[in-house]
C-alpha cells in the first residue's frame, strides 16, 4: 500500500469542488439539476477579451513567459490599480500566478512555517485554512457575527494575539458570505497588524462586485490612515471578468515579498498561462462596459434570490453586499427528519437538497458555519425562480 506524507492526511479535499463536480455528473446523467453551488458567473468572457486570446496565438505568443508575468501584464495591473483603487505600486511589486487561488498559496508557502499560526475568520472560504496548514503553520479560527454583517469583535482578535502570530486573511467582499466589511472593522484589523508585526493577506478577488456604496482597497485604507501595515493584496481575473477557466491571479505588496513568491512559483509551475496573460492586459485595459452589466445583472439575481430565500418559513438571509453569494440560516430545520431519517447537520440538509429537489449548494459546516448553506446566484431569473420553488417544497416535507 502507497504511503503518502503527512500533509496529505492533514489537507482537507475542496468540497466546493466537488459540489460543482457533482452537479456536472448528474447533468451528463441528463438528470434536470439546478446549480447553485459554482462560484463563477454563467456570461461568456467578453469578446474583446476572447479575441485578444486569439491574436496573441496567431502573433505568436505561446511560448514561456518571465516567471513573474509578462512585463505587459504587470504594466496592465499597475495601470488598474491606479485607476481602480488609487494606489500606485510598480511592475517589480507585482506576480502574476495561475489564479488568484495560486498567489494565496504561495504567500502562505513564503511567510509561513511549523510553529507559526495565522488568523482566519469565521465562515471562511475553505481554502484558507488548507493554504495555512500546507505551509506547516496553523489556522487559528476567530469567529463573526452574523448579525453584525459577519464582522469579528475587536476583543476576540486581542484574544488570539501571540508571538506565534504572523499573519492574519481578511476577505472582503466574502465568501461564502457574500459581507463586505466596514471600512473601520478592516481599519482595526489593520491597526492590530501594525502593531504586533502581522502580515495581512488581502483577498479581494470581489472587489468589483460591490452592489452597494464604492469599494475601498485594504491597502487604500492602509495607506489613507497612515497604518504602516503589511499588506499583501490579491485581486483576480476569475470574477470580474467571468474568466475562471483562463486561471490568472495576480499579488501586489512589498517587493520582497513578492520575489520570496515568485521564486517559489517559479519551481513549481514557471509561469502562468502566456495566452491568458496576453488577454488579461486587454481585460484590464480595453472596454470595461460587460463588467459593469454583469455587475447590475448579479445585483438583480441577489435581490431576487435573498427576495425568495427569506419567504421560506424559518430560513433567514442577510442582504450580502457584494461578491455573488446568499448565506441563508437553515438552523430551524436541523434536527428534524426526512422520510425517517435525521438531519444532523447541514451537510445532511444540502444532500436531501440534491437527491430529492436536484438543487446543489454548499453547506455552511464546510466554511465552519453550521446551520447556514451557500447559494450562488450567478444564474438566469427563471431559474433562481425554479430552484427555490425545489428547495421550499422539499423542506415542507419534514417534519
Amino acid at each position: 500500500m502507497t504511503s503518502f506524507a503527512d500533509r496529505v492526511h492533514r489537507v482537507k479535499p475542496s468540497f466546493t469542488l466537488e459540489m460543482t463536480s457533482r452537479a456536472a455528473e448528474l447533468r451528463a446523467q441528463g438528470v434536470d439539476v439546478i446549480n447553485f453551488s459554482a462560484g463563477q458567473p454563467d456570461f461568456n468572457t467578453p469578446e474583446n477579451i476572447r479575441n485578444a486570446a486569439k491574436a496573441a496565438m496567431d502573433n505568436g505568443q505561446t511560448k514561456y513567459t518571465a516567471g513573474a508575468g509578462t512585463i505587459e501584464l504587470r504594466v496592465a495591473v499597475c495601470e488598474k490599480v491606479k485607476r481602480e483603487n488609487d494606489l500606485v505600486i510598480a511592475p517589480d511589486q507585482v506576480l502574476i500566478s495561475n489564479g488568484e487561488k495560486q498567489s494565496l498559496y504561495l504567500i502562505c508557502q513564503a511567510l509561513f512555517q511549523s510553529g507559526d499560526e495565522v488568523l482566519i475568520f469565521n465562515p471562511y472560504w475553505v481554502s484558507f485554512p488548507e493554504f495555512v496548514t500546507l505551509s506547516d503553520a496553523t489556522p487559528v479560527l476567530i469567529d463573526t457575527d452574523a448579525k453584525q454583517n459577519f464582522e469579528p469583535a475587536i476583543q476576540d482578535i486581542q484574544s488570539k494575539i501571540s508571538d506565534r502570530v504572523k499573519g492574519i486573511i481578511i476577505n472582503s467582499p466574502s465568501n461564502p458570505t457574500g459581507s463586505v466589511w466596514s471600512d473601520e472593522t478592516i481599519i482595526n484589523i489593520l491597526g492590530l497588524a501594525k502593531e504586533n508585526g502581522w502580515v495581512v493577506i488581502a483577498d479581494e478577488c470581489y472587489e468589483r462586485l460591490v452592489f452597494d456604496g464604492e469599494f475601498t482597497s485594504a491597502e487604500k485604507l492602509n495607506q489613507d490612515h497612515h497604518i504602516g501595515a503589511n499588506v499583501i493584496t490579491c485581486m483576480s481575473m476569475s470574477k470580474t471578468y467571468s474568466m475562471t477557466g483562463w486561471r490568472i491571479g495576480y499579488a501586489f505588496g512589498e517587493k520582497a515579498i513578492i520575489q520570496a513568491m515568485s521564486k517559489i512559483q517559479g519551481q513549481a509551475t514557471s509561469c502562468a498561462n502566456s495566452i491568458s496573460q496576453a488577454a488579461s492586459v486587454e481585460a484590464l485595459t480595453g472596454d470595461q462596459s460587460a463588467v459593469e452589466m454583469m455587475r447590475d445583472k448579479f445585483k438583480e439575481r441577489r435581490n431576487l434570490m435573498v427576495e425568495l430565500l427569506n419567504d421560506i418559513p424559518g430560513v433567514s438571509c442577510d442582504m450580502p453586499g457584494g461578491a455573488f453569494y446568499a448565506f441563508p440560516d437553515f438552523s430551524p430545520y436541523i434536527g428534524k427528519s426526512f422520510r425517517g431519517e435525521e438531519i444532523k447537520d447541514s451537510f445532511d440538509l444540502a444532500d436531501v437538497f440534491l437527491n430529492e429537489a436536484k438543487v446543489v449548494t454548499v453547506p455552511g459546516d464546510g466554511f465552519g458555519a453550521p446551520g447556514h448553506i451557500r447559494f450562488s446566484y450567478p444564474v438566469g431569473s427563471e431559474i433562481i425562480r425554479e430552484g427555490i420553488n425545489r428547495v421550499k417544497k422539499v423542506l415542507e416535507q419534514l417534519n
